[in-house]
């Protein structure tokens, strides 16, 4: 009978251990929203204001796909450098997860980023987007929607970036985003 019970506790131990892992990257959104180092905002993906006449069918079928962004970014001063490194390790330890397929990595004049996904190859529902700066700080961005394609989400970023769009309905965060 005590066999049973320390193999039922330690059964138990390593349970619980388990189920402390790290943060889920929705977690980290929550716990920093408030954070006064961060700016947050969740937008509907109407905000793109894209028309749809200028666009191809594959360009409209990843706009129906969508429905809204999640975006968090951390504004770097000198006052927050210390946090920012840390916060940026905190993320990037998120984004290595199993769950996340990486797509593309980005290297700029601006920084340095990575595009990844959740979920299957044909059928995303969720893009993350992560890029940071050693002056600026780094931006976290969640689109989310329903069986998103990796093409055509590829399609929908030049779309965006052909069209006016200038981060109207963004506040701080469009202006973070510009540079």
């Amino acid at each position: 009978m005590k066999h049973i019970i320390k193999s039922m506790l330690v059964a138990g131990a390593v349970l619980l251990a388990s189920c402390a892992s790290q943060p889920s990257l929705q977690e980290y959104y929550v716990d920093n929203a408030e954070n006064p180092n961060f700016l947050s905002i969740d937008v509907p993906a109407s905000i793109l204001k894209l028309n749809e006449e200028e666009l191809n069918p594959t360009q409209i079928e990843a706009i129906e796909s969508l429905r809204k962004f999640n975006l968090l970014a951390f504004k770097k001063n000198a006052d927050n450098a210390t946090e920012y490194e840390i916060e940026k390790k905190k993320v990037r330890e998120i984004l290595k997860g199993d769950d996340f397929v990486e797509l593309m990595k980005i290297n700029s004049k601006y920084g340095k980023g990575v595009i990844k996904y959740l979920g299957d190859e044909d059928a995303i529902d969720e893009v993350i987007i992560y890029g940071d700066s050693k002056e600026r700080g780094f931006a976290l961005v969640r689109v989310l929607g329903k069986d998103m394609n990796p093409a055509h989400i590829m399609q929908l970023m030049q779309a965006i970036q052909k069209s006016d769009y200038k981060g109207e309905g963004l506040g701080e965060i469009g202006d973070f985003l510009k540079g």
